[in-house]
């Protein structure tokens, strides 16, 4: 898995700092289909939270989805949503499930062109 992308942002509250980190990975997964394994590039999103007070890491939250969608520009635009929004790790399961419900078909998209191609 390599990050190909970062959007970062600081947000004070009281004496507390939450710096937020939205990354987009991107790896290769193995597509089994008809008979036929394929490597697909997929991409994905990794989120990170720190509290930071006094300059002193008091806790981290992290958590990812890989393997989006083999599209960058979609999730490109999910991780967007995510760093304008400022979700935390916490809750970016219950954002991120519908889309990568609905973009999961993207990888089969990707099969249908390599077995026309």
């Amino acid at each position: 898995m390599n990050i190909v992308d970062t959007f970062s942002k600081s947000i004070m509250n009281g004496e507390t700092e939450y710096k937020y980190e939205y990354r987009i990975t991107k790896s290769n997964i193995m597509l089994y289909d008809y008979g036929v394994n394929s490597e697909v590039q997929s991409y994905g999103i990794e989120i990170e939270r720190q509290d930071i007070i006094n300059g002193k890491t008091i806790n981290l939250e992290r958590d990812s989805v890989y393997n989006i969608s083999p599209q960058r520009y979609k999730v490109q635009e999910l991780t967007k949503l995510l760093y304008d929004n400022d979700v935390s790790p916490i809750n970016s399961i219950e954002i991120l499930g519908e889309y990568v419900d609905e973009y999961i078909s993207d990888f089969d998209d990707v099969l249908k062109g390599i077995s026309i191609g």
